[in-house]
């Protein structure tokens, strides 16, 4: 792959990644003499540009100016200590003149000043919020200054990017459509020997997609590709072809799949066998598995507005947000209309930005605080924000959020606990029941006590961790997720093909998915119920801490059970079985996406490291 510099034209026919600009995470073909931006990437096979624009004038240089302009025009925030000091001040030399007027005394003027600590504020607020910045560098948050910290422990919304933050940001197999005779496996398969010598940017996709399966993959022989269209090449002496089609649909399984990607908001990939159709990969950019955990744990902190931006399509960025309980979703943004809706947001409370695009970094520098990915964001998006997560997860976004509210919090008790012990010691100077001398040393006392407390924000959120027995629990059943992807795909295939019928191939279909489920899917099953809630339970100190998934897990056993007794049946699988038949199966099949779902993103994602 190559960055593009400058705004020119394709010599050729080609591929680019535009995501980092567009927030489309499917790969884009441009034509020969089509105008691309500067800060796309090329994924396919290198071609020839002819620049027409200078490096001052391209997509990317006017991307930075905007968010050097955003950031200029950013409204300033006003900090903990200065608000505080400025009650503070006045009402202490009130005190003193008071003092000193009532009494005749100037002694107890001298007294009261003298005892008017603000070392609260030039010490206490500044150790918190060090403190805490310490901390969220340890979670893996590393904030630019202080006043990043505070303004982030005060948010209330937060916009995010959807591309690369909420989803991975890379295209990833979600489901594979076999034509009749053909299995699930077996077109994966072909589709990803071919791939294995080919650049274009869903072949990794479909390649991972075959190992995570364990698929035996075959050398392909004579492989050559057409940009935009796709590749072709030789396996086992049969010429397979993987990419997107221009024939019309002529099967139900071709319009059933095309339906399915139109529904799911998925790009297809086709797989020909001989010339022949026979099957169709469904891709699409996966919602992170620990996302929907960080926008409850968001919420939880404080937060009452969460809003997606993308420049992605309307379909496909409404099916994010509604896996993720968002509540807004403008799709199809540019970055200057992120820079508009950031500013939107702020009339509401302090705004929180979140991207890792080079397209993101105007609304990065436009919020109050702009928050990076930067294990694989731009170098524009780092530049232009207040805090950058170090790895690759969303999550570090809520521990970021926690620990700076918290810094915020202890900041804001030290300083004032401490400014009121002083007003205290202040009533008793100029009552003459504190000299200056007494006052000075009752001031050292205020000074170390505050910021003692103010040390407490180096503490981690969570005492104590998982413990490592658990952990080891979580990614074994973790990996057997992975395992059982074949098992749980079998029952969905038994479902479609009782679409003809009770024929003697359905049938067959129908008790191999039961096979696999009673032999492999639901010893997993039983193993967590008897292995894995029980440690959880212990974790959490709740025993009802599982009960909704063990519900599901006894679902699972009852439609299983069902299934047995349509195939011990004495006559056999009948026709008038059908129906009933591929309910229990497309029911099984729902309730098994859904506890799978569930158990990854409330569970497994524990077992990382955090």
């Amino acid at each position: 792959m190559r960055w593009c510099r400058w705004t020119g034209f394709w010599l050729g026919d080609a591929t680019f990644d535009e995501s980092a600009l567009t927030g489309e995470p499917e790969p884009v073909t441009r034509s020969r003499g089509e105008r691309v931006r500067s800060g796309v990437v090329a994924t396919g096979a290198v071609v020839d540009v002819r620049a027409t624009a200078t490096a001052q004038e391209s997509t990317y240089a006017g991307l930075v100016r905007l968010a050097q302009e955003a950031s200029a025009t950013g409204a300033p925030i006003v900090r903990v200590a200065d608000r505080i000091a400025a009650v503070f001040l006045p009402v202490a030399v009130a005190m003193a003149g008071a003092a000193a007027v009532v009494t005749g005394e100037l002694t107890r003027a001298v007294a009261v000043l003298v005892t008017a600590t603000p070392c609260p504020l030039l010490l206490a607020v500044p150790v918190a919020i060090t403190a805490g910045m310490s901390r969220a560098a340890r979670a893996g948050v590393v904030l630019r200054d202080g006043q990043a910290l505070e303004t982030l422990g005060g948010a209330q919304i937060a916009v995010l990017d959807k591309t690369g933050t909420v989803t991975v940001g890379r295209p990833a197999v979600v489901d594979v459509i076999p034509a009749r005779g053909w299995t699930a496996p077996g077109v994966l398969a072909v589709a990803a020997s071919v791939e294995q010598l080919s650049t274009h940017a869903l072949a990794s996709a479909v390649l991972g997609a075959a190992r995570a399966a364990g698929l035996h993959l075959e050398p392909a022989r004579e492989v050559h590709e057409q940009p935009g269209h796709g590749a072709w090449g030789h396996v086992e002496g049969v010429r397979v072809f993987v990419g997107s089609r221009d024939e019309e649909l002529t099967e139900d399984w071709e319009r059933a799949a095309a339906g399915k990607a139109r529904l799911d908001a998925a790009t297809t990939v086709w797989v020909k066998a001989d010339e022949k159709f026979v099957g169709a990969l469904l891709l699409r950019d996966p919602v992170r598995r620990e996302a929907a955990r960080t926008m409850r744990r968001l919420r939880a902190a404080g937060l009452r507005r969460l809003v997606m931006l993308t420049g992605d399509r309307q379909q496909a960025a409404e099916e994010v947000a509604g896996l993720l309980g968002l509540d807004e979703v403008v799709a199809q943004c540019a970055p200057e209309d992120k820079v508009a809706r950031v500013r939107a947001e702020q009339t509401g409370g302090i705004t929180v930005m979140v991207g890792d695009g080079i397209n993101d970094a105007p609304a990065l520098a436009a919020a109050d605080v702009g928050v990076a990915l930067g294990n694989r964001g731009s170098a524009a998006a780092a530049q232009a924000a207040d805090a950058i997560i170090l790895d690759d997860r969303i999550d570090r976004l809520a521990d970021g959020v926690e620990i700076a509210a918290r810094a915020r919090r202890i900041a804001v008790q030290s300083a004032a606990s401490g400014m009121g012990l002083a007003l205290v010691a202040m009533g008793f100077a100029a009552f003459g029941l504190l000299p200056a001398v007494g006052g000075a040393v009752v001031q050292e006392a205020i000074d170390v006590a505050v910021i003692l407390y103010a040390l407490r924000a180096l503490l981690p959120l969570r005492h104590g961790s998982m413990r490592a027995d658990t952990t080891r629990l979580l990614e074994r059943f973790d990996a057997e997720h992975a395992e059982l992807s074949d098992a749980r795909e079998a029952v969905r295939v038994a479902a479609d093909a009782l679409r003809s019928g009770m024929t003697t191939e359905a049938a067959h279909t129908v008790r191999r998915a039961h096979q696999l489920v009673t032999e492999r899917l639901l010893p997993h099953e039983r193993a967590e119920e008897t292995e894995l809630y029980p440690a959880l339970s212990a974790e959490f100190g709740d025993q009802n801490a599982t009960v909704t998934m063990s519900r599901g897990h006894a679902e699972i056993e009852r439609l299983v059970r069902r299934l047995g007794r349509h195939l011990a049946e004495p006559s056999g699988m009948t026709g008038d079985q059908v129906d009933d038949l591929r309910a229990t199966l497309y029911g099984l099949d729902a309730v098994l996406r859904l506890h799978f779902a569930q158990e990854e993103e409330g569970y497994f994602v524990l077992a990382q490291p955090r």
